[in-house]
């Protein structure tokens, strides 16, 4: 305990006496500023530079994946309904992906892959009370012909079978998905749509102010892109109708960084595959990518040290993140909930 001097204490106690509580108030300034520094950059290690980064099970007390899988017009139709939704949110992937990639292996889907990107938009959306629906694209990517038609059809025909008729329709498409999803809201009336990773196909389309709301989320590092990107939000400006886009920036890995996005994959393989990526070059002192998932070796990197992951499905994901860390070409989750927040913002 603290004891106060008296009359008796020797003239050099009381002298310094005055100093102390200046002292204390300057170690305490310090060690605030201190935890404030290192917690702020720990938010960021952690969550994308002010991007809420997500664990592929923050959902799980929210919502459960319980598809439905259909064969319908010669190809996959997969939805998932919660009670009472909102909204219907039709997703588009990009090229190479199909609709299985947006739901969990489960019982009802023995074929489902469950990509983390993908799912973590659908967990978002049903915890949000969209209704999902995902259709698969008949070859490698979207075409924009007699496929645009069929998918239209789909859609109503799923609409009207669960009466969501008076609900709004929203729709989110990335890369081939993103072009398939420009024109096809020429044909559907959606209340508002994403285009993801893709500029769209507006300059081979009649634009008139009844084109829906359009929220351009995209990878700044693909410069070629982006200045497509900036021309159509001005055309669809002077149209009058309402843009918006998200830019998505490149982030560091970290040792958990793929146990916390990809189901059934572990901390220590997680671990040892940031060690593998750090000897090889793969990522700098700071774990940025010096590449995307697709130019890097990592996949003979593994081989090389007889490293072995518990599934063999899990290399796809692992590079769909490798991708999302680099932040040139991906689907990505990280920013659902502008997303989100856009559709439901125009609603009403």
């Amino acid at each position: 305990m603290f004891r106060r001097g008296n009359k008796t204490s020797k003239p050099w106690n009381v002298s310094l006496n005055p100093q102390v509580p200046v002292l204390v108030t300057f170690l305490i300034i310090i060690l605030v500023v201190f935890l404030w520094w290192f917690h702020d950059n720990g938010e960021k290690s952690s969550s994308s530079f002010g991007i809420k980064m997500q664990k592929w099970n923050s959902f799980e007390s929210l919502v459960q994946f319980n598809q439905t899988v259909e064969f319908r017009n010669g190809t996959d139709v997969i939805w998932q309904i919660p009670n009472s939704p909102k909204a219907v949110l039709f997703l588009a992937h990009g090229c190479d992906g199909r609709a299985a990639n947006f739901w969990d292996r489960s019982a009802n889907c023995p074929n489902c892959v469950g990509l983390p990107e993908e799912r973590l938009i659908v967990l978002h959306a049903l915890a949000r009370n969209f209704a999902v629906l995902t259709v698969s694209s008949a070859g490698r990517c979207w075409s924009f012909g007699k496929e645009k038609l069929i998918v239209k059809g789909i859609i109503k025909w799923w609409v009207e079978k669960y009466k969501f008729e008076k609900i709004p329709l929203v729709a989110l498409g990335a890369s081939s998905g993103g072009y398939f999803v420009s024109l096809l809201a020429t044909n559907l009336r959606f209340s508002s749509i994403t285009i993801m990773i893709a500029e769209g196909m507006f300059d081979q389309m009649d634009i008139t102010k009844k084109y829906p709301p359009t929220l351009f989320v995209h990878m700044p590092k693909d410069e070629a892109r982006k200045q497509r990107i900036d021309e159509n939000l001005e055309v669809l400006k002077e149209k009058g109708i309402d843009v918006a886009d998200i830019k998505c920036m490149e982030f560091p890995l970290s040792p958990t960084f793929l146990a916390d996005r990809i189901p059934g994959l572990g901390q220590s393989i997680s671990e040892k595959l940031f060690d593998l990526f750090h000897d090889k070059g793969f990522i700098d002192k700071n774990g940025y990518m010096r590449n995307d998932g697709r130019a890097i070796r990592w996949k003979a990197g593994l081989r090389e040290r007889g490293m072995h992951l518990p599934d063999g499905h899990l290399a796809h994901h692992i590079q769909e993140e490798l991708n999302l860390a680099f932040a040139y070409h991906e689907m990505t989750s990280l920013q659902s909930e502008k997303i989100f927040d856009w559709f439901e913002s125009h609603m009403s």
